[in-house]
């Protein structure tokens, strides 16, 4: 392995990063000379991919999984296949793309592992991130809230977090891409390896099916 000093991932650095990462741009410097580096596994460049996108491949995997272990781990193979590769990037896509494309097949991939053993995880709906004693919802509260608001709200977010799990799992990732990570439609095909007519019948599909789920709040 040519780079191993970023590799070393846990959920409290990835949920810090998650929490605590600025939108930021791989344009700040030239794509192109970049994406060669990388081709050629210079390990300052994968450190720096691994910087910038770590934080944004986490959130997806936990919005997927739930669970902060399991998206610390996949986050780690994420990157690891990256690596791996790089040498077939052709650039259709941008890079946080491409790396979306791989978290969901490795989140695929996982889920097909425990369902071959027939193994559920137990997902919580409070779950932690890192070792911040704080949970997912609690990071988008706003400033000021009144606490019957606050109730409310946390109410909203456990059945949101509840509706897209209990998904259809193509739905879910469509639903997840473009209206929570923000991808265009266009962006959110590529990162499913699909037609842009399938996206968007998957996210119309799965709003509908969201909308029904929590038409009481």
């Amino acid at each position: 392995m040519v780079f191993t000093k970023s590799m070393t991932f846990d959920a409290e650095g990835l949920g810090n990063a998650a929490v605590a990462s600025q939108p930021l741009s791989v344009t700040t410097f030239p794509e192109s000379d970049f994406i060669e580096k990388l081709k050629a596994h210079d390990s300052a460049a994968f450190d720096t991919l691994i910087v910038r996108f770590s934080g944004d491949i986490f959130a997806l995997l936990y919005r997927l999984t739930e669970n902060a272990e399991e998206a610390g781990d996949l986050t780690q193979e994420t990157f690891l296949s990256a690596f791996r590769s790089i040498g077939k990037f052709r650039g259709e896509a941008g890079l946080k793309t491409w790396l979306f494309r791989i978290a969901i097949n490795e989140s695929r991939n996982r889920f097909r592992w425990w369902k071959r053993r027939r193994r559920d995880q137990t997902v919580s709906l409070d779950s932690l991130i890192g070792s911040t004693e704080m949970t997912v919802s609690e990071t988008i509260a706003d400033a000021g809230i009144s606490p019957e608001d606050e109730v409310l709200r946390r109410e909203r977010e456990s059945a949101l977090r509840m509706a897209l799990l209990d998904l259809p799992v193509v739905f879910r990732e469509a639903v997840i891409l473009c209206d929570i990570e923000g991808l265009s439609y266009e962006e959110t095909a590529l990162a499913l390896d699909v037609g842009l007519g399938t996206v968007k019948s998957r996210i119309s599909r799965g709003r509908e099916e969201l909308r029904r789920r929590l038409k009481d709040f």
